[in-house]
């Protein structure tokens, strides 16, 4: 904890540089400094608030403490022994707070999201369950506060989807949905199943942080543009006019394709949004043995290959493997109820983090 303690100090130090630095008037006048200022005081106010409240409750100890060995008023000893152990109780739980505050941040837990959803193994069961998967994120999403838009979509016929592309965007959301990565488990009776046997499916859930052109600008050359015309379902309604637009980035021959908005124009900034994030995402995979070397702590791979959690309906049970964590109540969690499963994960994550600083 002393090794905190020094990095708390350094932190209120510079706390206070940038508040300094926010109230100079050529700041103030500059936006651009000023929103990067104010971004990054934001996000060291919750550690600096909880290290002020902390020193405060130091001071209040050492008063009580120093009260009950001075004085002899028995209602003053009484009262000084419940601060002392209120103060010690916070004091507990300020230090257990500023070390999670103290982590190393993601930093990409602000962002929203790309999410991609795939029936994998398993035919029309398994696009049904990239469905269920769809509506389920979808209900969580919207009992954050969350924005969902579903961006491409390759339908089955009996309802499903062999792929299905949504952005989630809102407040923190990839902080809460990075571990969602990988392959998904259903067991159930399918609708077509008439000897009531229960089957196997699995559907993969990809979980991209939404990159900006800041982060990542492609090179047009880089990019081959191809245009066609819209088609409804089942080929039906098919326009007059080529809005639909086919984005190919040449080096890693990864290909967008977006024909949801109403222009061509709406379409290409859209693709080039989503191709600028699977590129992004790509390159960044490449160097994945070393970035899980370096994040021993995190709960599984993140490959969309791991085999991350089963969805047991005849059984109403759901299981992360990572944690070995089952809850009995399958229909709640489908119907968007994730807080459990969310909260596990990112405390395992935490605490795994806890330990190898403490072994560091």
């Amino acid at each position: 904890m002393d090794k905190i303690f020094e990095q708390l100090e350094s932190v209120l130090i510079h706390y206070d540089d940038i508040q300094e630095q926010m109230s100079d008037p050529d700041i103030i006048a500059d936006t651009d400094r000023y929103m990067a200022l104010a971004k990054e005081e934001g996000s060291l106010r919750d550690v600096v608030a909880a290290y002020k409240r902390y020193k405060e409750v130091l001071d209040d100890i050492e008063g009580s403490d120093e009260i009950m060995r001075e004085t002899k008023d028995p209602e003053m000893l009484e009262m000084a022994k419940e601060e002392l152990e209120d103060g010690r109780k916070e004091k507990a739980e300020l230090e257990d707070k500023m070390k999670i505050l103290m982590l190393p941040k993601d930093p990409n837990d602000d962002k929203n999201i790309i999410m991609e959803i795939r029936g994998a193994a398993g035919g029309d069961e398994a696009s049904l369950f990239a469905a269920d998967l769809l509506n389920m994120y979808s209900r969580y999403a919207e009992r954050q506060g969350w924005k969902t838009e579903i961006i491409d979509e390759n339908p089955t016929e009996v309802g499903g989807y062999k792929e299905v592309v949504v952005m989630i965007t809102g407040d923190s959301v990839y902080s809460k949905l990075k571990f969602e990565n990988g392959a998904h488990r259903v067991q159930r009776i399918p609708a077509t199943e008439s000897a009531g046997r229960v089957h196997t499916s699995t559907a993969t859930v990809g979980v991209m942080p939404e990159y900006e052109q800041v982060d990542l600008v492609l090179d047009p050359k880089d990019i081959r543009t191809d245009v066609f015309r819209s088609s409804g379902a089942g080929g039906q309604h098919i326009n007059k006019t080529s809005s639909a637009v086919r984005m190919t980035h040449i080096p890693t021959n990864i290909v967008v394709s977006m024909q949801d908005q109403r222009s061509q124009q709406q379409n290409r900034v859209k693709a080039l949004q989503i191709l600028t994030t699977r590129v992004y995402d790509y390159y960044e995979s490449q160097n994945a043995e070393a970035y899980a070397e370096k994040r021993k702590t995190s709960v599984g791979t993140g490959d969309r290959s791991e085999r991350i959690r089963t969805y047991n309906y005849p059984q109403n049970r759901v299981t992360d493997h990572r944690i070995g964590l089952s809850l009995n109540k399958l229909d709640r969690i489908m119907n968007g109820e994730l807080d459990d499963i969310i909260d596990a994960l990112i405390l395992h994550d935490q605490t795994a983090k806890l330990e190898q600083l403490a072994n560091d």
